[in-house]
């Protein structure tokens, strides 16, 4: 019988540290605050930006865009698709916005989580834009942005084409579901295909000049998809 109690015990304790583990997995918690601060305000949100560190880094490096403009950003370093995907509900559809700016996939090809699968990075992001559409929140996909090579993972090879091929996958479905697509890329990118010189010190995370290029395209996109002048 106290066998059985341990061993029920240790069953039960390993169901927990595993829920916990999906639950650190998406960092749930990050924006948890932030997000029941606004709830409990009633302020109306405009745009959720949901993205990686180069989102994060975004808001850290100009607030104003985002305060002045009612954008909230929803960025956390290091984060994979499938991780946005888990958080997606909690992060940006509880705030009931009026649209969504997914920019992902620059981690999936750096194999931050595991192997890079093209089309489930794919489908992760397409599944976001299912579930904002589902809940009458406009979106718009932005591109990956420019990137020859990852200083925290030299071995992976062929980045630039790999970032190139998910990024023409993006624009077809994008232009097949009438939503605008971003290309930060392009406005970026070198000859070589990584980020253009004086954008980035490390060839992946924009420095403000980045982000300059950036915010008119963004801004552009996101008046003429709400309607605004």
């Amino acid at each position: 019988m106290k066998l059985f109690v341990f061993l029920s015990c240790c069953l039960f304790a390993g169901i927990f540290v595993n829920a916990q583990s999906a639950v650190d997995f998406a960092n749930l918690t990050k924006y948890k605050d932030d997000n029941a601060g606004i709830l409990s305000s009633k302020k109306k949100v405009d745009v959720v930006f949901m993205g990686n560190s180069i989102t994060e880094g975004w808001v850290k490096s100009h607030p104003e865009f985002f305060s002045e403009n009612n954008y909230t950003g929803r960025g956390i370093s290091g984060q994979t698709t499938s991780q946005m995907l888990l958080r997606f509900q909690s992060d940006v559809i509880a705030l009931k916005p009026k649209l969504v700016v997914i920019n992902a996939g620059t981690n999936d090809i750096a194999q931050n989580t595991g192997i890079y699968d093209p089309d489930f990075t794919f489908n992760n992001i397409k599944a976001m834009a299912d579930i904002a559409q589902n809940n009458g929140i406009k979106v718009i996909i932005a591109s990956v942005l420019p990137a020859a090579a990852f200083p925290w993972r030299k071995e992976i090879t062929e980045v630039s084409q790999k970032v190139d091929a998910l990024n023409n996958r993006l624009k077809q479905y994008a232009g097949s579901n009438k939503f605008i697509f971003v290309d930060y890329n392009t406005a970026m990118r070198d000859a070589k295909g990584g980020m253009r010189e004086g954008l980035s010190k490390d060839g992946i995370h924009p420095v403000p000049a980045g982000y300059a290029i950036m915010e008119p395209m963004i801004k552009n996109a996101i008046n003429k998809t709400l309607g605004k002048k």
